[in-house]
């Protein structure tokens, strides 16, 4: 049972969170957060979590959730970002980057304001 414990911690240790970007979008309202992440289900949680909570660093996004609620909001991830076949790499920041730059101008071209 012990190599049994310590083969299933070796394969949650060499587990990859899913990386890429998500966008919260006012079912009311033509605006939209738009974040970059390297764990979207991870961010996505403390991102809601943050904004039930009241404690949202941004107002803006922060203000619509309390006036609309949870339910006035849909969460999707609009795209995902495949690692690297190079396993050295550990740091995405640049390619999550282009990523949220090539997201912002096609919301942008469908009228959707980012706060």
């Amino acid at each position: 049972m012990t190599d049994r414990r310590k083969e299933l911690k070796e394969q949650y240790r060499q587990m990859k969170p899913e990386m890429g970007i998500f966008l919260i979008r006012s079912r009311r309202e033509s605006v939209g957060y738009l974040e970059a992440t390297q764990n979207l289900k991870s961010t996505i949680n403390s991102t809601v979590f943050k904004l039930n909570f009241g404690n949202h660093p941004n107002k803006k996004l922060q203000e619509l959730w309390k006036k609309e609620g949870e339910a006035g909001f849909t969460i999707e991830v609009l795209e995902t970002l495949p690692y690297d076949k190079d396993e050295s790499k550990t740091d995405y920041s640049e390619e999550l980057a282009i990523l949220r730059t090539i997201w912002e101008e096609k919301l942008a071209n469908e009228d959707l304001t980012l706060c």
